[in-house]
């Protein structure tokens, strides 16, 4: 079986080597170690020293030569608006607040749909309406992946100065 054993970033792989394109949901987009079947049929082993987020354009390089091309399929989520943009960001900020997987533009907030979280912005003054797009939520100012699985963590606020 073929296999795919280094991510390199959109733009930097050559788009002549290109042998295939693999559409992948946001979850299967944070991988180390996945079979995975490309767009034209090709079989191939996502193969990596450590779990790496795929973004759209991203190749990943085949053992034997060669490069496949990660798309984001499309996915139910929610479409984020408001009356400006200064509400906009107060939204963004309760959103971030609760450690959600957010894809921030200058006119809207896609998230996943979460009828709480939902209501909580309807309660907030925004407008929300379900869409069908590709998810490419921001990364995380620490690096993380920005995957909402549940995994414990703590918030250490050190007040000595």
């Amino acid at each position: 079986m073929k296999r795919a054993i280094e991510v390199v970033r959109a733009g930097g792989w050559p788009r002549a080597a290109l042998t295939d394109t693999v559409t992948l949901l946001y979850d299967d987009r944070y991988r180390r170690r996945l079979r995975l079947l490309g767009d034209a049929g090709l079989d191939f082993l996502l193969d990596l020293a450590e779990p790496t987020v795929l973004r759209t354009g991203d190749g990943l390089r085949l053992e034997e030569g060669g490069f496949v091309e990660v798309k984001a399929a499309p996915e139910a989520l929610v479409e984020v608006r408001a009356r400006d943009a200064a509400a906009l960001l107060r939204l963004a900020w309760h959103l971030g607040n609760r450690h959600l997987p957010a894809e921030i533009a200058s006119d809207r907030i896609l998230i996943r749909d979460d009828h709480v979280i939902v209501a909580m912005l309807q309660g907030l003054g925004a407008d929300v309406r379900s869409v069908e797009a590709p998810f490419e939520p921001e990364g995380g100012a620490y690096g993380q992946h920005n995957h909402d699985h549940a995994h414990p963590h703590a918030h250490v606020h050190d007040r000595r100065a």
